[in-house]
C-alpha cells in the first residue's frame, strides 16, 4: 500500500481558506492561534477545531462559493486572497472579501493564522 505524501503548505492553506476544514486538523500545531481580525481569537488545536467545526455548520447551511484571487507563498508563509459568497434560497445571504495569512512553524505544522475578513455592505 502507498502511502500519500503529507500535503504541501500552500494546499493545508487552501483547504482552510476554502472551508476544508478537517483536512488541516492533522496539521495544526497544539499552540494554534487564529485571529479573525476585529472579532475574535481562538487559541489552541481544541479551540480552533471548535471553531472550525461550527464555521463549517454554517457554510453546510448555505450554498457557498469560495473564489480565490491570489496566493503568495514564502518558506514559512502562505497569504491567501479572496471572495466567498454565501447564498439561501437563491438570494445573498453574505458576501465576503477576505485575506489568510497562514504561518507555520519548523515541524511544518500550522502555528498562527489571521484572517481579515470585510463583509461587502450592499
Amino acid at each position: 500500500m502507498k502511502i500519500p505524501p503529507s500535503p504541501t503548505k500552500k494546499e493545508i492553506a487552501e483547504s482552510f481558506s476554502n472551508g476544508k476544514f478537517e483536512l488541516i486538523f492533522p496539521y495544526l500545531s497544539e499552540k494554534i492561534i487564529w485571529i479573525v481580525v476585529g472579532e475574535n481569537v481562538f487559541k489552541g488545536k481544541d479551540s480552533v477545531i471548535a471553531n472550525c467545526k461550527q464555521t463549517a455548520e454554517y457554510f453546510n447551511s448555505v450554498h457557498t462559493v469560495f473564489n480565490t484571487d491570489e496566493i503568495i507563498e514564502t518558506n514559512d508563509r502562505v497569504v491567501i486572497r479572496g471572495t466567498a459568497e454565501f447564498k439561501r434560497d437563491g438570494r445573498r445571504d453574505s458576501f465576503i472579501s477576505a485575506c489568510d495569512v497562514y504561518e507555520f512553524n519548523d515541524k511544518n505544522e500550522l502555528e498562527i493564522i489571521s484572517s481579515y475578513c470585510i463583509p461587502d455592505k450592499k
